[in-house]
């Protein structure tokens, strides 16, 4: 299986409530190597950016107002299958439907505030990664 790379954000929620590190911990001890990793608090604008996607849902103000409340971490992982890899380690969107010892399960409080976002398919993590990080950074 070939090493792929995948975007991940430690949420404001997660950051503020002193979380990093442990969340950190478990993406090391899940077999992920970090390629890049940056703490950074987005502006509204730039989380619109980074969620414009969803610009016509009706949870994107809610979710860029939240993106933008604090700092959050952003990071490159790669490991063999990383974006498959990297969802069953957060777990579901909503904690209370991930299964323990997920990410989320273990450290988000609700759909909204679930510590933990990751790409969703080899399309997305290029673009995520490339509205954090500069190719010489990876």
């Amino acid at each position: 299986m070939s090493t792929e790379k995948t975007f991940a954000i430690i949420k404001p929620d997660a950051v503020k409530a002193g979380k990093a590190g442990q969340i950190l911990a478990r993406i090391e001890a899940a077999g992920f190597t970090v390629r890049g990793m940056r703490l950074t608090h987005l502006s509204k604008r730039e989380a619109e950016g980074f969620y414009a996607v969803h610009r016509e849902r009706p949870f994107f103000g809610e979710l860029t107002t939240f993106m933008s409340s604090g700092p959050c971490v952003v990071m490159c992982l790669e490991a063999p299958d990383a974006i498959r890899k990297w969802r069953d380690t957060m777990g579901p969107t909503d904690p209370a439907k991930a299964a323990p010892g997920t990410l989320r399960r273990d450290f988000g409080t609700s759909i909204g505030n679930n510590a933990t976002h990751g790409s969703d398919a080899p399309e997305t993590a290029a673009f995520e990664l490339s509205y954090f990080f500069r190719g010489m950074e990876l």
